[in-house]
């Protein structure tokens, strides 16, 4: 298979987007994922399955804190994706100018959420590039009844300006990614 051909496969579906924030001795953090996935179909047993990248602050904070909060986001909030998406929390404190909320495990919580998910890391995995993380659900709620926001929603709605810091972000973490997920596979003698 080409590139193209696998790009193509994973165009045929769409991923929701995820706010991840998580908090750790008073610094707060978060991110937008696009790899969150359900874990579990035992519904007493709920787990979701995440990878986050470890240059991101929010991954720092993860490891610190071992919890997490997922939120789906409306598909109208753009803002959300362009306050914790296109600026690093190294630099910036993302969650300036919005109500202090947390979700009971103490996570932050995002206001406009359109639902939110508390997550306790239970097993972590290192890929290279990334830290997968299963966790176990241990709380959530669902904020209102609007359409949630997919990767394929943001890119037809972004305005020209912010596609362009999307494309150039998604640019310069793919290069890391791809450096550090070759690095990973020589350490383990794959090709």
């Amino acid at each position: 298979m080409t590139p193209e051909a696998i790009a193509a496969v994973f165009h045929l579906y769409d991923v929701p987007l995820w706010l991840v924030t998580a908090s750790h001795a008073g610094r707060r953090g978060g991110l937008i994922a696009t790899s969150a996935v359900r874990a579990s179909i035992v519904a007493e047993l709920p787990r979701m399955l995440i990878a986050i990248a470890r240059q991101h602050h929010t991954w720092g904070l993860i490891e610190a804190s071992g919890r997490f909060a997922l939120h789906l986001l409306a598909e109208s909030d753009l803002d959300a994706v362009w306050r914790f998406g296109l600026q690093s929390g190294h630099q910036v404190e993302k969650f300036a100018d919005l109500p202090t909320l947390n979700t009971p495990d103490g996570n932050p919580r995002y206001p406009g959420c359109a639902a939110w998910l508390d997550c306790r890391v239970e097993e972590r995995l290192e890929i290279g590039d990334r830290s997968v993380y299963l966790a176990q659900v241990t709380g959530g709620e669902v904020c209102g009844e609007a359409p949630v926001l997919g990767v394929a929603d943001l890119l037809r709605a972004a305005p020209p300006a912010q596609r362009a810091t999307l494309d150039r972000l998604y640019a310069v973490d793919a290069a890391s990614d791809a450096a550090a997920i070759r690095a990973w596979r020589q350490a383990k003698g794959s090709p």
